[in-house]
């Protein structure tokens, strides 16, 4: 599977890193636009800024989804969440053989594509963050190597996945337990998605400030209810130690829900937030999660005024 080819669908930061490394290392890489179903086919030289400065610059394959007539190989979504159910469809036409890795924030973000009935689906939890400056460039963080797990398919074929995608500057693992490890990344964005964006600051706001992690603790421990409710046990020190490692590894870098408010984008606030809100309806702990949802509706009522802007 390492030869065969690689496609990314979703031309933003997290894609355009990713693009840039599997071509440095000689893979066969696509782009295919999220936005533009219609773009016709042509390449887009990408640069990469790495954490010492090092810029890596790699010419990409870009097309439409239209412009595709049959997908085979491996699929990689890291287009936004709020359209997955219209990329399911796309490629449940379009793709003859291979695998699809949902490469998103948030929970259930791997459901579209399961109830469209693609055979082999496996779901992606990101440690790293990615920023498109003003210039072009792609500024790239790594914290740790994401982890790869299985939805629907088999142990080798995720294997195969994980080497096929690795590489020394964006790093993949084998999870087992892949549910787990997306709650937990889950309960970190809905922090940094909501407070971030509020206070219009960088990632690193809660090693350097005491009032931000205090905040953040709080929302932690609402956010344990539901986890627990779903049967995930986690803890407040894990959370916390995983929150602190991702603020001070991406320091000074934008959340991507801050990124796209900036930019007039809709961003995937109602995968966080709102999939915790949602979650507990009906439920006791309705009334333990009224700060993560009214913070979940500031960025909403934020994320209105820059579209409408």
């Amino acid at each position: 599977m390492q030869n065969s080819s690689v496609y990314i669908l979703g031309f933003g930061a997290i894609g355009k890193a990713l693009a840039v490394f599997l071509k440095q290392q000689g893979r066969q890489v696509s782009v295919i636009r999220g936005r533009d179903r219609q773009a016709v086919l042509s390449s887009e030289t990408v640069t990469v800024e790495l954490p010492e400065g090092k810029l890596i610059s790699q010419t990409i394959r870009v097309s439409g989804i239209d412009h595709e007539q049959n997908l085979e190989g491996t699929v990689v979504v890291t287009s936004k969440s709020f359209a997955n159910r219209e990329v399911a469809a796309q490629l449940k036409e379009k793709l003859k053989n291979g695998p699809v890795v949902v490469m998103q924030n948030g929970l259930g973000v791997e459901k579209p594509f399961l109830e469209a009935g693609l055979p082999s689906v496996y779901r992606c939890v990101l440690f790293n963050t990615s920023q498109l400056k003003s210039d072009g460039v792609v500024r790239y963080r790594p914290v740790k190597p994401s982890a790869i797990g299985l939805c629907r398919g088999n142990e080798e074929q995720l294997r195969e996945i994980v080497q096929q995608l690795h590489t020394p500057d964006f790093q993949f693992q084998v999870e087992r337990d892949i549910q787990r490890v997306a709650w937990k990344k889950t309960l970190i964005n809905v922090v940094f998605n909501s407070v971030c964006p509020l206070l219009d600051v960088d990632n690193g706001v809660f090693h350097r400030e005491p009032e931000a992690l205090a905040l953040a603790r709080s929302l932690i421990k609402s956010s344990l209810l539901i986890a627990e409710r779903a049967g995930v046990k986690l803890s407040l020190e894990e959370v916390e130690e995983g929150l602190l490692s991702i603020s001070r590894a991406s320091d000074g870098q934008p959340i991507s829900t801050l990124q796209d408010i900036r930019s007039g984008r809709p961003t995937e606030i109602d995968s966080l937030n709102f999939e915790l809100v949602r979650l507990a309806q009906g439920h006791p702990l309705e009334n333990e999660i009224t700060g993560i949802r009214l913070l979940g509706e500031l960025v909403r009522i934020k994320e209105k005024i820059n579209l409408l802007s």
